[in-house]
């Protein structure tokens, strides 16, 4: 009985203490993942936002207007609704 109750002590004030390789010390909380297709796809902001490219800038450009393909070369910026989304699939950006 005394066994248990040393490794209960022992298991207590392991939590308790901050551990020394981490730099947070919050247990039993898993990392969160981030959505592959997003990271890939979009960089966060300084600012809170998220910036992507347009696609469909680097083939079959013969048929694009010169307008159409200025415009897919800008940079899109994401929306207040697809910031929401975007911090969710991307905890840690």
């Amino acid at each position: 009985m005394t066994a248990i109750l040393s490794f209960a002590s022992a298991r207590q004030f392991i939590m308790l203490s901050p551990r020394l390789f981490s730099s947070s010390a919050t247990l039993g909380y898993p990392k969160l993942k981030s959505h592959s297709g997003s990271k890939k796809r979009w960089r966060a902001l300084a600012s809170g936002l998220f910036k992507r490219a347009h696609s469909g800038h680097s083939h079959l450009n013969v048929s694009k207007r010169p307008g159409r393909k200025n415009r897919l070369s800008l940079t899109a910026y994401s929306s207040p609704s697809q910031t929401a989304k975007l911090k969710k699939l991307m905890p840690y950006s």
